[in-house]
């Protein structure tokens, strides 16, 4: 699964068509409704699926952009995304294990992972914790993570790329500097992850330093599909 923890308000567009006057006429029988066309599943992960996603500033109310995650890869062990901003040229790569915990993220290598993937199978009330040291390979920055979550409801929760049936997971992340263990942070996700797409709809973070709420953000999906 996937964090990379992204969003923002969506508008709706309303539009109305202009009626004819016209002789009054029999009216014909009403059709039957057409029933919703099936949503795609996407269970076992396969190269080409993709996700995206709109990213919101909750404090601005600001839609700070549109990215999309495709699967390039796939081995026994990961599974290889390609995320890119939409009007934006550039591609970000990351490596994730088959529970979707990021192992490299760019210049970002996590040992043995993020702690941000699910642990299956999920049930409310579930929990698991993870612990790893996180190494930057341009600037030598490093950083140890500690990591808690806990399943705490299923939900229905609809976005612009439909309605899931989804299991919404707190977790919990301490941040420490591993040259200076006193400088902290913290950050907290609600992930509202579908099994049907195989990644998450919904998605909030709230990062605190020194007791204080530093950046508000919501991911949601906007569309999704395979290959």
């Amino acid at each position: 699964m996937f964090r990379c923890s992204f969003l923002a308000a969506v508008g709706l567009l309303l539009s109305a068509s202009a009626l004819t006057a016209q002789t009054p006429t029999p009216s014909p029988a009403p059709a039957a409704a057409e029933s919703a066309p099936p949503q795609e599943t996407m269970e076992d992960p396969q190269v080409g699926d993709h996700w995206t996603y709109e990213y919101r500033d909750d404090i601005t109310g600001d839609i700070k952009s549109t990215f999309t995650a495709t699967i390039t890869d796939i081995s026994e062990s990961e599974i290889s995304l390609r995320t890119n901003v939409i009007a934006n040229s550039n591609y970000g790569y990351a490596s994730y294990d088959h529970s979707w915990n990021r192992t490299i993220n760019g210049n970002w290598r996590y040992s043995p992972n993020d702690g941000t993937g699910i642990r299956a199978p999920l049930a409310v009330g579930k929990t698991w914790s993870n612990k790893s040291n996180d190494s930057n390979t341009t600037t030598g920055a490093a950083i140890k993570r500690s990591v808690t979550s806990k399943v705490v409801a299923q939900e229905s929760v609809t976005t612009r790329a439909g309605t899931f049936d989804t299991y919404k997971i707190e977790t919990s992340f301490t941040f420490q500097s591993s040259k200076d263990l006193t400088k902290k942070a913290q950050e907290t996700w609600q992930t509202w992850y579908a099994p049907s797409v195989d990644h998450w709809v919904k998605q909030t973070s709230t990062v605190r330093s020194d007791g204080r709420v530093r950046t508000k953000t919501t991911s949601e999906l906007v569309e999704y599909g395979r290959r």
